[in-house]
Order: C-alpha cells, then sequence, then structure tokens
C-alpha cells in the first residue's frame, strides 16, 4: 500500500517520504543525514528502499543532507537545470553526487511517475513536484512559492493529496519583528504563500477532487498551526464542503512525531 510520510516542515528543514510497491523516494532532505535517518527510522523506514531524492531548490532548508545522504546511500539525485547549477555553484554537492535533470515530462522510476511544475520562489529555477504511486493515485508537493500560477494550478487539479504552503498569517507577518526588506520579500510573488492565499487554493483543489491537504512549511514566527487550519477549513465550509466528509487536512508539524499518512 502506498504511504506517505511528512518527516520535517518548516524553516528549520523539510523533507518528505512516499514509498509505493516497496520503493520509496525523498522530496527534499533538510535537517542533518543523521536527523534524517533518525526520523525515518522512527517510522519504520529504511534508508536503504529510497531510489532517489528530488529537490524542490538549492536552499539550505532543503537540502542539508544532501551531499552525504546521497553519497551514503548511494542515491541519484534529480533537480531543475537551475537548481543542479546553483548546488555546484554553492559546494552543496561535488561530483560524487550522481545528480540528474528532471525536464518537465518528468520520470518513471519502479512504481511511481514523478512529474515535475515550476514554482515561484527566490530561488535558481524552483520545482514543486507530483507523483503517482501504483494505484493511481496522485500526490502533490506544492510548498516555497509566493503566487499559485496557471502551471501550479494545473499540476495540482485532481491531485488526491496535496501538500501545500501555508508559510504565514498576514497580520502576524505585518505587527512582527522581522525587518521590512524581509517582510516585503515573504510577502512577493517570489516569497511564500499566506494563510488566506493557501485557503483559497485549498477550496480549488477540493471542487476538482482533492480529499487530503497537508498544510506545510508554517513560519514559527509568523504563524500558528491553529490559524493556518482554521483559515483554510472556514473558507472550504464557506464554499459549502465539510470536513471528514469532502475533505481531510492537516497542519505539518516541524518535526514529525505522529504516524505516516497512509492511503
Amino acid at each position: 500500500m502506498p504511504k506517505l510520510c511528512p518527516l520535517f516542515s518548516g524553516s528549520s528543514g523539510n523533507s518528505y517520504y512516499l514509498e509505493s510497491a516497496g520503493s520509496g523516494i525523498l522530496i527534499d532532505c533538510g535537517r542533518n543525514a543523521k536527523q534524517l535517518e533518525n526520523a525515518m527510522r522512527d517510522k519504520g523506514i529504511e534508508p536503504e528502499k529510497i531510489r532517489a531524492v528530488f529537490i524542490t531548490h538549492e536552499h539550505t532548508d532543503h537540502v542539508s543532507a544532501l551531499r552525504v545522504f546521497a553519497s551514503r546511500y548511494k542515491l541519484r539525485v534529480y533537480a531543475s537545470q537551475g537548481t543542479v547549477s546553483a548546488l555546484y555553484a554553492k559546494n552543496i554537492i561535488n561530483d560524487k553526487v550522481d545528480i540528474q535533470t528532471v525536464g518537465g515530462d518528468g520520470i518513471e522510476l519502479d512504481s511511481m511517475k514523478i512529474k515535475p511544475f515550476h514554482i515561484s520562489h527566490d530561488c535558481a529555477e524552483g520545482y514543486g513536484y507530483c507523483v503517482e504511486t501504483c494505484d493511481g493515485r496522485r500526490t502533490a508537493f506544492a510548498t516555497d512559492t509566493g503566487v499559485i500560477t496557471d502551471e501550479i494550478k494545473t499540476a495540482l487539479t485532481g491531485c488526491d493529496t496535496v501538500v501545500l504552503e501555508s508559510n504565514h498569517d498576514i497580520g502576524m507577518l505585518q505587527c512582527g519583528m522581522y525587518p521590512y526588506v524581509l517582510k516585503r520579500r515573504i510577502m512577493s510573488d517570489k516569497g511564500h504563500l499566506s494563510n488566506d492565499a493557501c485557503a483559497q487554493t485549498a477550496a480549488d483543489l477540493v471542487r476538482s477532487g482533492t480529499t487530503r491537504l497537508l498544510l506545510a512549511h508554517l513560519s514559527r514566527e509568523n504563524n500558528i498551526p491553529q490559524l493556518a487550519e482554521k483559515a483554510t477549513v472556514c473558507e472550504l465550509e464557506c464554499s459549502g464542503m465539510k470536513k471528514g466528509m469532502d475533505f481531510l487536512i492537516s497542519v505539518l508539524p516541524e518535526i514529525n512525531t505522529g504516524s505516516p499518512v497512509i492511503y
């Protein structure tokens, strides 16, 4: 049975494990390699099952374990051409890492089909990913984007499960201690998705058939899990959809100490 296990989510590190027919992949590998290994083993996940790592972009909270982890387990790494170039330029990887570019058509890996789409973020060339598992279900990962573009909307539409960024509460961010330049960056089209923007997107997704929403990449300083969930649930309920009947929703913690999400 395919399963999804969020390991880390937030500015301190991001990583998701997805398994289908006994083979697994990682979407990002933030934190360090030891933390990543411990998090997987705590969930009963064997690192040796992982076939590849798919990187969204080159920021530290998505790649801090990449070189050590990929080398230790002899994993192939996939990313956009822009991200590959940035990883080399920042010395995050070296020639010992087996890294390949993945284009718009995506790739097939064992029982999974992985297709990328561009996100809107202040990085070299960021990707989100849509993964179809052996049972025909699709899971999309869409974080670190300041706006939902037409390309993102097309990629997410019809997915059964969507990991969607709900980074900040606008009021908390505006009244918080961040310098103006950083606030402007976060709220820009190349920044991060707010709770309100997430909620509006979620309503469109549930209408298209999405049944499970995982709110991700919450800011520790500018958000509260209850606010993030309330914003999305209220938007969905105002659109006539009922929690537990039309959709399931979870807010991902920085470190997942719960159970894997089983499909």
